[in-house]
């Protein structure tokens, strides 16, 4: 665990402990079970924007994408037109396909990753509202998948499976960011695209995955999601999720400059977040303030990674000045 896992594991155990003492229902089991919930289902995305960020790029559409991919989902179910399993892998092919698209316009089209996410954003959205007819799309009454549900909604002795699914997707993940050669090469293009491409690395290809299973992953937790809230107002639905992705890495140790970042900082992050949200709710103060407090840990986590990153260089230049020294 690195400096700053530890610093932040310790910041939610205070704040943690501070919210249980002005309010005691933070620890009762429901609330304790609700927010585990709500981990999970942020979890999942937090940890895909976290491939993207580290490569170097960011991925502004994650809003959009649970979006445009939770209609779809609950159409295909909800009348039937597939199974629920064939809905799904639907639903991760659209993922996936968003963002091999993404890929290739940032790699070799060449357009800021900033421009083609943005643009999926406002795009995404606009075909969900329009897939819909700007209707609200949801279950019929009485309409019943007892096996989907148990998956997605259900719980393991008291344990959400959304929290259980984002711990089994942060352990592959963590192998594929931290034991794996793509990794390496990963962090190696997010810290100096053109000298990762000197070296042999294909960054394209490198690039190209970082969108795939960035999207891929955003569109699994949209069906988590889907099945959590039943139904999907496409104009709001999954509005300014990129927010607590960008968020939770950022707090996660994930530097906006590229190839930084660890997958349990994500964890961190994720949940600092949450229990931050479950303070908003149980201290009462007024929703309108939650983008505040998201923009404002942004902010504060940006200043945190610039802190650090400015102390590290001080401390690495005055290496080579103190072994030098004597020789000369």
């Amino acid at each position: 665990m690195s400096r700053k896992d530890l610093g932040l594991l310790i910041l939610i155990l205070v704040v943690g402990a501070i919210v249980a003492i002005i309010n005691p229902r933070f620890l009762s089991p429901i609330n304790l079970a609700n927010t585990a919930n709500l981990i999970g289902l942020f979890g999942l995305f937090a940890v895909a924007q976290a491939f993207v960020i580290i490569s170097g790029g960011i991925e502004l559409s994650v809003g959009s994408i649970i979006a445009l991919v939770g209609v779809v989902f609950v159409d295909l179910v909800a009348n039937e037109t597939l199974s629920p399993g064939l809905a799904a892998v639907v639903a991760l092919a659209i993922g996936a396909l968003i963002g091999l698209v993404h890929g290739l316009l940032v790699t070799r089209v060449g357009i800021q990753p900033f421009v083609v996410t943005l643009c999926g954003l406002l795009i995404y959205r606009g075909i969900a509202r329009y897939y819909t007819e700007d209707a609200t799309a949801g279950f019929p009454f009485g309409a019943s998948f007892p096996t989907l549900e148990w998956l997605t909604a259900g719980r393991f002795y008291g344990v959400p499976h959304s929290l259980i699914a984002f711990v089994l997707v942060t352990i592959v993940m963590s192998v594929v960011l931290h034991r794996s050669v793509f990794g390496r090469h990963l962090f190696a293009v997010g810290k100096n695209e053109e000298a990762a491409r000197y070296s042999g690395i294909r960054t394209t290809r490198v690039i190209v995955a970082a969108y795939v299973i960035c999207c891929t992953l955003t569109a699994l937790a949209a069906i988590f999601i889907a099945m959590y809230t039943r139904s999907i107002s496409p104009s709001s639905h999954g509005n300014f999720y990129e927010l607590y992705a960008i968020a939770a890495a950022v707090l996660g140790g994930c530097s906006l400059r590229g190839g930084e970042g660890s997958m349990l900082g994500v964890v961190l992050g994720t949940i600092l977040l949450q229990v931050l949200q479950n303070l908003v709710n149980l201290l009462g103060i007024p929703s309108s303030l939650n983008f505040a407090v998201m923009g404002s840990v942004i902010l504060l986590g940006v200043i945190a990674d610039r802190q650090f990153t400015s102390v590290g260089s001080r401390r690495a230049a005055k290496v080579p000045a103190a072994t030098t020294t004597p020789a000369a």
